[in-house]
Protein backbone atom coordinates (compact mmCIF):
# COMPACT_ATOMS: atom_id res chain seq x y z
CA UNK A 1 0.00 0.00 0.00
CA UNK A 2 2.76 2.37 0.79
CA UNK A 3 4.26 1.72 -2.64
CA UNK A 4 0.87 2.29 -4.30
CA UNK A 5 0.43 5.59 -2.50
CA UNK A 6 3.74 6.80 -3.75
CA UNK A 7 2.73 5.78 -7.29
CA UNK A 8 -0.49 7.76 -7.14
CA UNK A 9 1.31 10.88 -5.96
CA UNK A 10 3.84 10.69 -8.78
CA UNK A 11 1.12 10.20 -11.35
CA UNK A 12 -0.82 13.20 -10.13
CA UNK A 13 2.25 15.40 -10.44
CA UNK A 14 2.82 14.16 -13.99
CA UNK A 15 -0.76 15.03 -15.01
CA UNK A 16 -0.39 18.53 -13.61
CA UNK A 17 2.71 19.14 -15.70
CA UNK A 18 1.08 17.71 -18.81
CA UNK A 19 -1.96 19.92 -18.43
CA UNK A 20 0.20 22.98 -18.08
CA UNK A 21 2.06 22.04 -21.27
CA UNK A 22 -1.01 21.64 -23.48
CA UNK A 23 -2.77 24.79 -22.29
CA UNK A 24 -3.65 26.97 -25.31
CA UNK A 25 -1.39 29.99 -26.05
CA UNK A 26 -3.07 33.42 -26.30
CA UNK A 27 -2.88 34.86 -29.83
CA UNK A 28 -0.62 37.92 -30.27
CA UNK A 29 -2.16 41.30 -31.10
CA UNK A 30 -1.63 42.34 -34.74
CA UNK A 31 0.82 45.24 -35.22
CA UNK A 32 -0.77 48.68 -35.59
CA UNK A 33 -1.33 49.82 -39.14
CA UNK A 34 0.75 52.96 -39.89
CA UNK A 35 -1.24 56.01 -40.95
CA UNK A 36 -1.48 56.68 -44.66
CA UNK A 37 0.96 59.36 -45.87
CA UNK A 38 2.15 61.15 -48.98
CA UNK A 39 5.88 61.89 -49.01
CA UNK A 40 7.27 64.43 -51.46
CA UNK A 41 10.32 66.64 -51.96
CA UNK A 42 10.18 70.40 -52.29
CA UNK A 43 12.69 72.90 -53.60
CA UNK A 44 13.00 76.61 -53.04
CA UNK A 45 15.48 79.31 -53.96
CA UNK A 46 16.11 82.99 -53.35
CA UNK A 47 18.53 85.50 -54.82
CA UNK A 48 20.50 87.74 -52.49
CA UNK A 49 23.43 90.09 -52.85
CA UNK A 50 26.51 89.25 -50.77
CA UNK A 51 27.07 91.69 -47.93
CA UNK A 52 30.81 91.50 -47.34
CA UNK A 53 34.08 90.68 -49.07
CA UNK A 54 37.25 89.00 -47.82
CA UNK A 55 40.55 90.00 -49.43
CA UNK A 56 44.14 88.85 -48.84
CA UNK A 57 46.64 91.71 -49.13
CA UNK A 58 50.34 91.53 -48.39
CA UNK A 59 53.92 91.87 -49.54
CA UNK A 60 56.88 89.65 -50.40
CA UNK A 61 60.40 91.02 -49.96
CA UNK A 62 63.87 89.59 -50.53
CA UNK A 63 67.09 90.23 -48.62
CA UNK A 64 70.61 88.94 -48.18
CA UNK A 65 69.69 87.88 -44.66
CA UNK A 66 66.45 86.88 -43.01
CA UNK A 67 66.65 89.98 -40.82
CA UNK A 68 67.09 92.33 -43.77
CA UNK A 69 64.18 90.75 -45.67
CA UNK A 70 61.96 90.90 -42.56
CA UNK A 71 62.84 94.54 -41.88
CA UNK A 72 61.99 95.56 -45.44
CA UNK A 73 58.75 93.62 -45.28
CA UNK A 74 57.75 95.15 -41.97
CA UNK A 75 58.14 98.68 -43.36
CA UNK A 76 55.87 97.92 -46.28
CA UNK A 77 53.24 96.17 -44.17
CA UNK A 78 53.16 99.05 -41.70
CA UNK A 79 52.36 101.38 -44.61
CA UNK A 80 49.74 98.94 -45.92
CA UNK A 81 48.07 98.74 -42.49
CA UNK A 82 47.94 102.55 -42.31
CA UNK A 83 46.40 102.70 -45.79
CA UNK A 84 43.77 100.09 -44.87
CA UNK A 85 42.78 102.00 -41.75
CA UNK A 86 42.52 105.12 -43.89
CA UNK A 87 40.16 103.21 -46.18
CA UNK A 88 37.83 102.56 -43.25
CA UNK A 89 38.95 99.04 -42.28
CA UNK A 90 38.48 98.50 -38.53
CA UNK A 91 41.36 96.88 -36.58
CA UNK A 92 39.24 93.77 -35.83
CA UNK A 93 38.68 93.27 -39.57
CA UNK A 94 42.40 93.06 -40.34
CA UNK A 95 44.32 89.95 -39.27
CA UNK A 96 47.60 88.31 -40.24
CA UNK A 97 46.66 85.42 -42.51
CA UNK A 98 50.11 84.20 -43.51
CA UNK A 99 53.73 84.86 -42.58
CA UNK A 100 56.75 82.94 -43.82
CA UNK A 101 60.53 83.19 -44.14
CA UNK A 102 61.99 81.05 -46.92
CA UNK A 103 65.62 80.60 -48.00
CA UNK A 104 66.52 81.39 -51.60
CA UNK A 105 69.02 79.10 -53.30
CA UNK A 106 70.91 79.63 -56.53
CA UNK A 107 73.06 77.24 -58.55
CA UNK A 108 76.23 78.37 -60.33
CA UNK A 109 76.23 75.37 -62.67
CA UNK A 110 73.90 72.46 -63.22
CA UNK A 111 76.35 70.12 -61.50
CA UNK A 112 77.07 72.25 -58.44
CA UNK A 113 75.16 72.10 -55.17
CA UNK A 114 72.56 74.83 -54.53
CA UNK A 115 73.98 77.88 -52.78
CA UNK A 116 72.12 80.06 -50.30
CA UNK A 117 71.75 83.49 -51.86
CA UNK A 118 69.21 85.16 -49.59
CA UNK A 119 65.80 84.98 -47.98
CA UNK A 120 62.23 85.78 -48.99
CA UNK A 121 59.71 87.02 -46.43
CA UNK A 122 55.96 86.96 -47.13
CA UNK A 123 53.36 88.60 -44.92
CA UNK A 124 49.63 88.74 -45.76
CA UNK A 125 46.67 90.37 -44.08
CA UNK A 126 43.19 88.85 -44.30
CA UNK A 127 40.91 91.87 -44.66
CA UNK A 128 37.13 91.88 -44.22
CA UNK A 129 35.52 94.68 -46.23
CA UNK A 130 32.05 95.29 -44.80
CA UNK A 131 31.26 98.17 -47.15
CA UNK A 132 31.32 95.93 -50.18
CA UNK A 133 31.14 98.81 -52.66
CA UNK A 134 34.55 99.99 -51.40
CA UNK A 135 36.53 96.89 -52.34
CA UNK A 136 38.15 98.59 -55.32
CA UNK A 137 39.19 101.59 -53.25
CA UNK A 138 40.67 99.35 -50.54
CA UNK A 139 42.79 97.51 -53.12
CA UNK A 140 43.98 100.72 -54.75
CA UNK A 141 45.11 102.15 -51.43
CA UNK A 142 46.89 98.97 -50.36
CA UNK A 143 48.78 98.64 -53.65
CA UNK A 144 49.66 102.32 -53.53
CA UNK A 145 51.16 101.74 -50.08
CA UNK A 146 53.47 99.02 -51.41
CA UNK A 147 51.44 95.79 -51.33
CA UNK A 148 52.75 93.50 -54.06
CA UNK A 149 51.13 90.22 -53.05
CA UNK A 150 47.39 90.73 -53.44
CA UNK A 151 45.53 87.44 -53.44
CA UNK A 152 41.84 86.91 -54.09
CA UNK A 153 38.46 88.47 -53.36
CA UNK A 154 35.70 86.31 -51.88
CA UNK A 155 32.12 87.56 -51.75
CA UNK A 156 29.96 85.96 -49.06
CA UNK A 157 26.95 86.35 -46.74
CA UNK A 158 27.30 87.29 -43.08
CA UNK A 159 24.13 85.46 -41.94
CA UNK A 160 23.64 82.68 -44.46
CA UNK A 161 21.02 80.77 -42.44
CA UNK A 162 18.76 83.81 -42.09
CA UNK A 163 19.14 84.60 -45.77
CA UNK A 164 18.04 81.03 -46.57
CA UNK A 165 14.77 81.36 -44.60
CA UNK A 166 12.85 82.65 -47.63
CA UNK A 167 14.07 79.64 -49.64
CA UNK A 168 12.95 77.31 -46.83
CA UNK A 169 9.43 78.77 -46.96
CA UNK A 170 9.37 78.37 -50.75
CA UNK A 171 10.56 74.75 -50.51
CA UNK A 172 7.77 73.82 -48.09
CA UNK A 173 5.18 75.50 -50.32
CA UNK A 174 6.51 73.54 -53.30
CA UNK A 175 6.19 70.28 -51.36
CA UNK A 176 2.60 71.13 -50.36
CA UNK A 177 1.68 71.87 -53.99
CA UNK A 178 3.01 68.50 -55.14
CA UNK A 179 1.29 66.63 -52.31
CA UNK A 180 -2.09 68.17 -53.21
CA UNK A 181 -1.70 66.98 -56.81
CA UNK A 182 -0.96 63.41 -55.69
CA UNK A 183 -3.79 63.41 -53.16
CA UNK A 184 -6.38 64.51 -55.73
CA UNK A 185 -5.14 61.98 -58.27
CA UNK A 186 -5.37 59.18 -55.69
CA UNK A 187 -8.79 60.22 -54.37
CA UNK A 188 -7.43 61.16 -50.95
CA UNK A 189 -7.81 64.17 -48.72
CA UNK A 190 -4.56 65.86 -47.78
CA UNK A 191 -4.07 66.43 -44.07
CA UNK A 192 -1.47 68.22 -42.00
CA UNK A 193 2.30 67.99 -42.23
CA UNK A 194 3.60 65.04 -40.21
CA UNK A 195 7.34 65.72 -40.51
CA UNK A 196 9.92 67.73 -42.45
CA UNK A 197 13.54 66.85 -43.26
CA UNK A 198 15.86 69.53 -44.63
CA UNK A 199 18.15 67.73 -47.07
CA UNK A 200 20.09 70.67 -48.48
CA UNK A 201 20.48 74.30 -47.53
CA UNK A 202 23.38 76.17 -49.03
CA UNK A 203 24.66 78.89 -51.28
CA UNK A 204 27.19 78.60 -54.07
CA UNK A 205 30.83 78.54 -53.05
CA UNK A 206 32.15 82.05 -52.35
CA UNK A 207 33.05 83.63 -55.66
CA UNK A 208 36.78 84.24 -56.01
CA UNK A 209 38.18 86.99 -58.21
CA UNK A 210 41.77 87.77 -59.08
CA UNK A 211 42.26 90.91 -57.03
CA UNK A 212 45.65 91.86 -58.44
CA UNK A 213 44.45 91.80 -62.05
CA UNK A 214 41.26 93.72 -61.26
CA UNK A 215 43.09 96.40 -59.31
CA UNK A 216 45.92 96.87 -61.81
CA UNK A 217 43.47 97.14 -64.69
CA UNK A 218 41.25 99.58 -62.83
CA UNK A 219 38.21 97.41 -63.50
CA UNK A 220 35.14 98.16 -61.32
CA UNK A 221 34.39 95.22 -59.02
CA UNK A 222 30.70 94.20 -58.90
CA UNK A 223 29.39 91.84 -56.21
CA UNK A 224 26.23 90.86 -58.10
CA UNK A 225 23.79 88.35 -56.57
CA UNK A 226 23.91 84.73 -55.46
CA UNK A 227 21.19 82.08 -55.77
CA UNK A 228 20.62 80.24 -52.49
CA UNK A 229 18.76 76.90 -52.56
CA UNK A 230 16.96 74.65 -50.08
CA UNK A 231 15.61 71.11 -50.60
CA UNK A 232 13.24 69.41 -48.14
CA UNK A 233 11.37 66.10 -47.86
CA UNK A 234 7.92 66.38 -46.28
CA UNK A 235 5.49 63.74 -45.03
CA UNK A 236 1.75 64.59 -45.11
CA UNK A 237 -1.10 62.79 -43.39
CA UNK A 238 -3.99 61.76 -45.65
CA UNK A 239 -7.50 60.37 -45.21
CA UNK A 240 -9.74 58.38 -47.53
Amino acid sequence: MAGAARFVVHFACFCSVALAFVAPVRAQEPPPVPPARIIVSGEGSVTAAPDYAYVTIGATTNGATAGAATEANSRIMASVATALRGAGIAPQDMQTAHFSVQPIYSSVTSNSAPKLSGFAVTNQFGVTVRQIERVGDVLDRAIGAGANDVGTIQFDHADLSKTLDAARTAALADAHRKAEIYARAAGLTLGSVSWVIEEQANAPQPRVLGARMAASAGVPIAAGEDTLEVRVTVGFDVTH
